[in-house]
């Protein structure tokens, strides 16, 4: 479909090389003064009646369901239960092109891109990767070796179509990211997923005792590198079921899902709601990002993160 509406395009402006030359023979730079003027000129265009009209129609402006002040509460709650080391950072609204397709499996397609080289950011956890690259990378110089823990509630925007109820086309996504050096015998990686999943664990409980209701919470653990399955399974299902027999730990070997995205291991998170329905709620798992991004194999990263408008929209 997008292929037949390119070469309708080309052959309507009479130029088949049209999108070699955009693509190739500008520099980004170039291409960015282009489709300024472009867009000044189409802008200049417009009536007030034309931006209320795209006001009313575009699925990318409509303000979001949840009241700020709500939202505002629950991330305070949130931060109240992050483990000892994390730094909460406000990101930017967007980030560099590229950022969630050339490092991760995103279709660029699936991400707003700007004329200016940027992009509005699709996924908090994307963008925190690159500051923790970033701190890895200038930790380097000083020979240390520093865990870097980050997290951020960051509005999120995703131009693939939605439909259905709690389904947003922006969204705040609460998101961490733990990223360091292989130590060997996966305890870089076990430390960090109970840490984590602890993270959730502990905001479902402190959001039971506010004004939400989840039960029946559930987590689902893939080992897409199945080495890991022994390793997982003593030491953070074991341990954690030991210390949170509320919670139900399964694995799920099945799941393809996230197959390449995630390499060693990817985890889900569900709750049931006080209607009985249960809701995915956390995404989460290992990386290659920092990896590629630092050029270093021995680089590790676990990121997670959860949709807080769904959360306080389902259990409320």
């Amino acid at each position: 479909m997008q292929d037949k509406i390119i070469e309708r395009i080309l052959a309507a402006a009479d130029t088949p090389e049209l999108l070699d030359i955009l693509t190739n023979l500008l520099s980004l730079s170039d291409l960015q003064s282009l489709l300024l003027e472009v867009y000044r000129r189409r802008a200049a265009s417009l009536t007030p009646s034309d931006i209320l009209k795209q006001y009313e129609n575009n699925r990318f402006v409509v303000p979001s369901q949840i009241n700020p002040q709500q939202q505002l509460e629950f991330d305070s709650l949130a931060y109240s239960v992050l483990p000892p080391g994390f730094e909460i950072l406000e990101l930017s609204p967007v980030s560099p092109l590229g950022t969630h397709s050339v490092v991760a499996t995103v279709n660029q397609n699936k991400v707003l891109s700007t004329i200016r080289n940027t992009e509005v950011t699709a996924d908090a956890t994307n963008v925190l990767a690159l500051e923790c690259a970033k701190r890895r990378r200038a930790a380097r110089y000083t020979r240390a070796h520093k865990i870097i823990k980050l997290c951020a509630s960051h509005r999120v925007l995703r131009t693939q179509q939605v439909n259905g109820p709690n389904l947003f086309q922006h969204f705040r996504l609460l998101g961490l990211c733990t990223a360091g050096r292989d130590t060997g015998s996966y305890r870089f990686e076990i430390n960090a997923l109970i840490e984590h999943l602890e993270f959730y664990f502990q905001l479902f409980e402190a959001a039971n005792h506010s004004e939400f209701a989840i039960a029946d919470v559930r987590v689902s653990l893939t080992a897409f590198d199945k080495i890991r399955y022994d390793a997982l399974q003593a030491n953070v299902f074991e341990k954690l079921a030991a210390q949170y027999p509320q919670v139900t730990f399964t694995f799920d070997q099945e799941r393809e899902i996230g197959r390449g995205y995630y390499d060693s291991a990817g985890f889900h998170v569900y709750g049931r709601n006080s209607s009985g329905t249960e809701y995915f709620l956390v995404d989460g798992g290992f990386t290659d990002w920092t990896q590629q991004l630092l050029n270093n194999k021995k680089e590790r990263l676990l990121i997670s993160g959860i949709g807080s408008e769904r959360f306080m929209m389902c259990f409320r």
